[in-house]
């Protein structure tokens, strides 16, 4: 079976806008930046306060990792940890490092199975006690690779699980993870909700008319953890990820509370600076007169609050 875009079916770049790209044969070109030693905002976190918190909380891990905490129950969702992916390394620190993640994950969502937001030596470390909740078609790697606790997700579905409401929700994006497999699993975003708070991760996306989809169905998100990086160029990129502009565009569409930026900072995946996205977006949500308390670009260990947002 394979799985298509709301627009239609949106498939991986062809080889040969990829070598185009990658030659620098288009009039987007940029100069080379550094891949790692960039800094990106951290703040130290030891996992402390986490282990005895009773509030519900957002933390970024990094790329497109958070720790969710909601309802009294510890979630990651699209969990990378390691320090490289194959030959492209980590730039930044996780924000939480092993020690410092709650003892008991719960619940572990991956969005797709690119590299970048389902790596397997990370999920193998976590091992099989939390549920695994995936896109439709990737039950059959979990279960392959000892992962008993998993459930498969169709867009639009709606499950409990573990106390926790969860709706797998569309993007436009695509997926694959080896030579032959291209889109024959799914890919998305979640939103979770528990006790009156929700928060929405959309995981990798293009700008599609399904922001507004979600805005309709689900009119009282929290917290948006949206992408703001992997976006150049744009004649490449723009199917399959947006940009700042876009990203804050989404956030309003979507009327979330909180706008908290992913996806920039960690891995070298696109020409833009790998810290482009945090001087790009102030500068947007200026423009566009938003409450500056509603922006969280992105500061790695920072734990987010949900039950005190205004």
């Amino acid at each position: 079976m394979f799985f298509k875009n709301l627009k239609g079916n949106f498939r991986k770049p062809a080889g040969s806008q990829t070598l185009k790209w990658l030659l620098g044969w288009h009039d987007e070109r940029r100069p080379k930046s550094p891949a790692t030693g960039v800094p990106i905002p951290y703040v130290q976190n030891d996992g402390s306060s986490l282990y005895k918190s009773t509030g519900d909380t957002l933390t970024w891990i990094g790329q497109a990792s958070f720790l969710i905490q909601l309802g009294g129950k510890n979630m990651l969702i699209d969990p990378v940890l390691s320090r490289s992916l194959g030959f492209i390394k980590r730039n930044s620190p996780p924000g939480l490092d092993w020690a410092a993640l709650p003892q008991k994950i719960d619940i572990v969502f991956i969005t797709h199975n690119h590299r970048d937001h389902m790596d397997a030596p990370t999920l193998k470390r976590l091992g099989p006690d939390p549920v695994y909740v995936v896109p439709k078609g990737l039950g059959i790697w979990f279960r392959q690779n000892g992962f008993p606790k998993v459930i498969e997700m169709s867009w639009w579905q709606q499950e409990e699980i573990d106390g926790i409401d969860v709706t797998f929700v569309p993007a436009e994006h695509w997926s694959r993870r080896g030579l032959a497999d291209i889109n024959t699993s799914w890919w998305g975003g979640y939103v979770i909700s528990k006790n009156g708070l929700r928060v929405y991760h959309s995981g990798d996306t293009g700008w599609f008319d399904g922001f507004a989809q979600i805005a309709e169905r689900f009119p009282d998100i929290d917290a948006a953890m949206l992408p703001a990086g992997a976006y150049a160029p744009r004649w490449f990129m723009r199917a399959q990820h947006i940009d700042p502009e876009e990203a804050v565009r989404a956030f309003k569409t979507l009327g979330a509370k909180q706008f908290v930026g992913m996806h920039w900072g960690t891995f070298k995946l696109s020409d833009e600076p790998l810290d482009e996205p945090m001087h790009v977006l102030p500068h947007i949500w200026e423009q566009e007169e938003l409450e500056r308390s509603k922006l969280e670009s992105g500061v790695l260990g920072k734990i987010l609050r949900l039950d005190k947002l205004g």
